[in-house]
C-alpha cells in the first residue's frame, strides 16, 4: 500500500511542494476513503470491530447495516451482526445527524453524550407544541416509563399527554427521544425478524451507566481514521455538530494537512493509508443511507459532478452501486431479480464484475432465495 508524500507526484494523485499543502485530487481522496471504509478490499475485522472502526452504521431501516457489512467484510454472515444485537453488544440509537445508527454498546453510551447538544437544539422546531412543558420533569417521567417496560412512540405520546394535555402529543414524544438516549429494543433490528419500534434507555438496555462524552479531539482522530482525509466542514457534516475548528487546530501539530482540488484544507493522520489513485476499486453494492455518501460536506470524492443528487429523491435515499470507486448507478431487489440500473453504459468487463459482486452479495445475505441478475435500462438524468 502506497502512502502519499508531502512532496507529491502525479502518480500518487498529490500535487504541491514541500512549502505548500499538497493537493489531493479526487481519485486520491476516493481511494483513501474507500480503504478506510473497508471498501477497497474486504476486511478480516469482526463485525463488532468493524462497527467500532466505522463509528456506527446508518440504520434508518433494518437491512442497511447488514448490507453495509456484507460489502465490507470477508466471511460476513448476517447472523453474526444479529447475534451482537441480540446480545446487546450493539444497539440502534439516534446519534449522528439526528439519524438512527447501529453502534457498539460503548459508542451508544459515549457518542450520544457528545452529540446531545444537537439533539436538544432539535426541540426548537417543537417549541410551540411544548409551551408550558418542564423538560427536566418530562425526562424523568419518560425515563421511568421506558425503564419500567419498553414503550412505542404512540405509548409515550399517550402517557406523557396525560401530564400535559394541552401540549402537542408528537412534540412530547420527540422531546423524550431528544432528552434521553433511547435505543430500539430487539426483536427490532434482528436479521429475518420483525418487530415494532419499542424504546428504552441505553443505560437500562446495556446494563451500565452512560460514560462521559469523549474529548472532541479523540473523536476527530477516529473520524479521520474512518473517513479521512477530511476538512473541518466534513466532520461537522458527519456529526451534525458545529464549531469543531478549535479541536482540529489543537491537533494540528499531530496531523498532516492537504488541500482538495477546490483549495479546502484537509487533515489526516500521518500513518493513515493513502493508496495510489490507480489502485483497482472493485464494484460494491451499498445500502440506502450508507455513511460513505453522507459523511463529508463535499461528496465529490465519491459522487461525480454529473451524478450529484441522483441517489436521492426528497428525503429518500436509494441503494447505490460503486464502479471504479465512484457512484455509478442504483440497484434494487425485484420479485425474482436483482435489478441494476447504471447511470451510464458499462463495459463488458465492468458488467461481468458488477454481476459477480451482485451474485456474491446475494449468496451472503439471501442464500435461500433464487434471484436473477438483471441490468435495467440506463437511468437517464
Amino acid at each position: 500500500m502506497t502512502k502519499s508524500s508531502a512532496k507529491g507526484s502525479a502518480k500518487s494523485g498529490v500535487k504541491g511542494s514541500a512549502t505548500a499543502a499538497p493537493v489531493l485530487e479526487a481519485r486520491a481522496l476516493n481511494r483513501a476513503t474507500l480503504e478506510r471504509q473497508l471498501l477497497l478490499r474486504r476486511s478480516a475485522l469482526s463485525p463488532l470491530d468493524a462497527v467500532a472502526h466505522l463509528l456506527g452504521l446508518q440504520a434508518q431501516n433494518v437491512a442497511p447495516p447488514y448490507h453495509a457489512l456484507a460489502a465490507r467484510l470477508d466471511g460476513f454472515a448476517p447472523q453474526r451482526l444479529s447475534a451482537l444485537m441480540a446480545g446487546r453488544e450493539v444497539a440502534r440509537i439516534v446519534t449522528l445527524r439526528s439519524t438512527l445508527h447501529t453502534h457498539t454498546a460503548d459508542d451508544c453510551l459515549t457518542l450520544r453524550p457528545l452529540v446531545q447538544p444537537a439533539r436538544v437544539r432539535e426541540l426548537a422546531a417543537f417549541r410551540k407544541g411544548l409551551a408550558g412543558v418542564d423538560l427536566d420533569r418530562l425526562a424523568v417521567l419518560a425515563r421511568e416509563l421506558v425503564e419500567a417496560e419498553p414503550r412505542t412512540m404512540a405509548q409515550l405520546r399517550q402517557a406523557l399527554g396525560a401530564h400535559w394535555p394541552d401540549a402537542d402529543p408528537r412534540a412530547l414524544a420527540v422531546a423524550a427521544r431528544c432528552t434521553l438516549p433511547l435505543v430500539q429494543v430487539t426483536p427490532r433490528g434482528l436479521w429475518g425478524r420483525s418487530g415494532q419500534v419499542a424504546l428504552t434507555t441505553a443505560e437500562h438496555w446495556l446494563g451500565r451507566p452512560a460514560g462521559e462524552a469523549p474529548a472532541v479531539e479523540a473523536v476527530v482522530l477516529r473520524y479521520l481514521a474512518a473517513f479521512g482525509p477530511a476538512s473541518v466542514q466534513d466532520m461537522q457534516a458527519w456529526a451534525g455538530l458545529t464549531r469543531l475548528r478549535a479541536a482540529f487546530d489543537r491537533l494540528r501539530p499531530r496531523l498532516l494537512t492537504f488541500r482538495d482540488p477546490n483549495g479546502t484544507e484537509l487533515f489526516d493522520l500521518p500513518d493513515a493509508p493513502r493508496p495510489d489513485p490507480d489502485t483497482p476499486a472493485p464494484p460494491r453494492f451499498l445500502p440506502e443511507f450508507d455513511n460513505l455518501l453522507l459523511s463529508h460536506a463535499d461528496r465529490g470524492r465519491v459522487v461525480p459532478p454529473a451524478h450529484q443528487g441522483r441517489n436521492w429523491r426528497g428525503n429518500q435515499a436509494f441503494r447505490t452501486l460503486l464502479v471504479d470507486g465512484f457512484l455509478a448507478g442504483l440497484w434494487k431487489p425485484d420479485t425474482d431479480a436483482l435489478v441494476i440500473e447504471p447511470f451510464a453504459p458499462l463495459t463488458r468487463a465492468q458488467r461481468d464484475e458488477v454481476a459477480a459482486e451482485g451474485e456474491r452479495m446475494l449468496r451472503v445475505l439471501y442464500p435461500d432465495v433464487s434471484y436473477d441478475i438483471r441490468f435495467g435500462t440506463v437511468v437517464q438524468r
